[in-house]
């Protein structure tokens, strides 16, 4: 291991890294629109001496990136999977500020993403991997609810999938064995008739009224969930975000619309797709009963973020612990056992979710410390990504070759 470790640590640039990252970070790339972030990473990798594959995979105006790097002998292939849209947002430009990267995507994801890169950069340079393979993929469509997922789904359906994945979001100090499912919901409440005075309003629904009695539905709802519960990952729950309704203060108001999210658990007795089913079946239920108490139309509309996720045991899991221990410091006086990740819950919904549902291959999400994600002030440690790098290229050689 220590043989291993010390080619990789010469191998992994962190300035070349570091270049990586702010070149990424430097092109606007909102969901939808990450063309030009793909373009340049695969220009990046072209340049590295790298085979440049584009699929569209569903989206054509956005092909993704996929590179394949072989070993010397056949084994494993373990995949580094990163997204390069980012929220809809004003545009934050790259900045150094001593350790910390700035600027949009440097947290979620593409400095994580440009770590990835190195850790396939070392490999290469170091002639490291003596079996199994490398797949790498960079895509667009992640950010809900712009995005919904797609274009990693069509990847992963034309078979760009490993036997295990590492996925550099910004989550560092768990390894998450769980984590919820989760969509979006959005109910328009809407009446019949023209716009009036409220002194002239007719006697038909007031779409307010019944905006507040579907929050109260869906604030019972969410009472009802909080025996669903697990002790790393949280309970279900049910989640309003905003409401809005009329145009003026004293107009009838003809339309009101709610917005939110429901989150799931893992039900290991049935298929994830069965179990989101199960609650969309439940908020559409919900909806239409109010509908047709009322005499209004809601419409409701359902974007799906991802299925819930579940890590299993699985050699994967102890050739990233290894290496995470061997590359991670040490606290002072401690032994000289193996010292992996604490097993936690993933908070968010990412693309390890999908890989487990979609295809039942393993994923961790492993990134550099960092923060900010989904504001204008997003950061990540530079150093850490350099940790990340190594780890990522040492889990590749416990891995593939096992």
């Amino acid at each position: 291991m220590q043989d291993k470790l010390d080619w990789i640590a010469r191998a992994v640039n962190r300035q070349r890294l570091l270049e990586t990252a702010q070149k990424l970070v430097g092109v606007y790339s909102p969901t939808g629109q990450a063309k030009a972030a793909l373009d340049c990473l695969a220009e990046i990798l072209r340049r590295d001496g790298f085979v440049v594959e584009r699929h569209a995979a569903s989206y054509a105006q956005a092909p993704a990136v996929v590179v394949r790097w072989q070993g010397k002998k056949p084994g494993k292939t373990l995949q580094f999977n990163g997204h390069l849209d980012t929220v809809h947002l004003p545009f934050v430009p790259p900045s150094v500020h001593g350790d910390l990267l700035k600027g949009s995507g440097s947290s979620d994801m593409k400095a994580g993403t440009a770590a990835a890169v190195e850790a396939l950069r070392a490999l290469r340079d170091a002639d490291a991997l003596d079996a199994g393979a490398i797949l790498l993929t960079a895509h667009d469509l992640h950010e809900s609810p712009w995005g919904d997922g797609s274009q990693l789904n069509q990847l992963i359906a034309d078979g760009n999938v490993g036997d295990a994945v590492l996925l550099p979001e910004y989550l560092s100090d768990v390894l998450p064995v769980i984590g919820r499912g989760g969509l979006t919901w959005l109910a328009t409440i809407k009446r019949d008739g023209p716009p009036v005075h409220e002194v002239m309003r007719p006697d038909e629904p007031n779409v307010i009224a019944v905006g507040a009695e579907l929050a109260r539905r869906i604030l019972d709802l969410d009472q009802r969930l909080q025996d669903k519960t697990h002790p790393l990952a949280g309970r279900e729950s049910a989640f309003i975000g905003q409401i809005h309704g009329g145009q003026i203060f004293n107009q009838y108001p003809q339309e009101c619309w709610l917005e939110g999210t429901r989150r799931w658990l893992p039900d290991t007795k049935r298929a994830p797709e069965i179990k989101r089913a199960d609650v969309e079946i439940e908020l559409r239920a919900l909806t239409l009963a109010l509908a047709n108490e009322t005499g209004t139309n809601i419409r409701l509309d359902i974007n799906l973020m991802r299925d819930a996720f579940v890590l299993p045991d699985h050699p994967f899991v102890d050739a990233f612990q290894r290496a995470y221990a061997a590359v991670s410091p040490r606290p002072e006086g401690e032994g000289l056992g193996v010292r992996g990740l604490p097993i936690g819950a993933k908070p968010f919904c990412d693309d390890g979710n999908s890989f487990w549902a979609l295809a039942h291959v393993p994923a961790i999400t492993h990134g550099p410390k960092a923060g900010g994600a989904h504001t204008l002030d997003e950061w990540v440690s530079i150093d850490d990504l350099v940790r990340v790098a190594k780890v990522y290229a040492l889990t590749a050689l416990e891995f593939c070759s096992s």
